[in-house]
């Protein structure tokens, strides 16, 4: 089993959770970075993986969705710098303790996370996605695992479609119907997740669903009379946002046969990051702990 963690998630849950906020001995706030590196030393305290790869979101503003969409995830506020500098930190966090970790301005860590897990399936293992963002839950094919670690929650490729409405495979081309706010995504008006998920489990994709437009008012749905104008009137936004929803697997990551097996915490190293930003000797403890034998 290979542990992909998408980080940001993380991130962002103890930048505004961590109460009061933790300072290093120059003022700057590191309270999202000590709940990010608890975070990741309790999960592989947990698990003791073998193989893990934490993906870091770099692309903000830039990208190919920002390409074929200008107003993608528009509406969200930019990270204050005293946060920025927190992702940095949390990248180096990870190489001291021996984690794999990767970041693009091309792609988006769900790009990244959906690469490593197409190129470790070619070598015959399954995949844990680490998050509680739904979107990755189409990268969950048969034997893997989505597990929501904030909320200790786990669930198989059969479990999937129970949580979140829709089956993996479909998850891309349900949202593409629903609009996806968070990422200020426009869907098909008039179209929620009800509906939306009732198409999907008649539908294996976009493409056969406009195939069969007609028989769609024939459906067992509130308002099914008027679904065929509706979607017939947003076709072009509807496949426009499948291509933003849809993850990439296909991202340019240089990977040796060993590059996500994970090594020894460098304690020299980890301990004077620690003391650099104003860490007590408790994760140096839980790092002596994961040493490799």
């Amino acid at each position: 089993m290979v542990y992909l963690i998408d980080a940001s998630v993380y991130i962002f849950r103890a930048w505004y959770a961590q109460s009061p906020p933790l300072h290093d001995e120059a003022g700057n706030p590191t309270h999202a970075l000590y709940g990010f590196a608890r975070f990741l030393s309790d999960l592989i305290e947990r698990r003791a993986p073998r193989f893990l790869a934490v993906a870091f979101d770099e692309s903000r503003g830039a990208g190919h969705r920002h390409a074929l969409l200008p107003s993608y995830k528009a509406n969200r506020e930019p990270a204050p710098p005293e946060l920025k500098r927190q992702f940095a930190l949390c990248r180096e966090f990870c190489r001291h303790l021996g984690v794999a970790e990767f970041a693009s301005r091309e792609y988006e860590a769900d790009d990244l996370i959906g690469t490593l897990a197409a190129r470790v399936r070619e070598q015959g293992l399954c995949v844990t996605v680490v998050t509680r963002d739904k979107d990755l839950s189409q990268l969950v094919g048969r034997g893997d695992r989505f597990w929501d670690y904030s909320d200790a929650a786990e669930y198989s490729y059969e479990e999937i479609a129970g949580r979140f409405g829709v089956a993996p495979e479909r998850m891309a081309d349900y949202l593409a119907l629903t609009g996806d706010a968070v990422d200020n995504i426009p869907g098909v008006p008039g179209i929620g997740p009800k509906t939306a998920g009732a198409l999907m489990s008649r539908y294996a994709s976009l493409e056969e669903l406009y195939a069969d437009l007609e028989r769609v008012a024939y459906l067992p749905l509130r308002g099914a009379a008027q679904l065929p104008a509706k979607l017939r009137v947003h076709r072009d936004a509807a496949f426009l946002a499948r291509s933003l929803t849809r993850i990439h697997c296909d991202a340019p990551l240089g990977l040796g046969g060993d590059s996500l097996r994970r090594r020894s915490p460098a304690l020299d190293e980890l301990e004077s990051f620690c003391r650099q930003h104003g860490f007590g000797q408790l994760l140096r403890r839980q790092a002596e702990r994961l040493m490799l034998s």
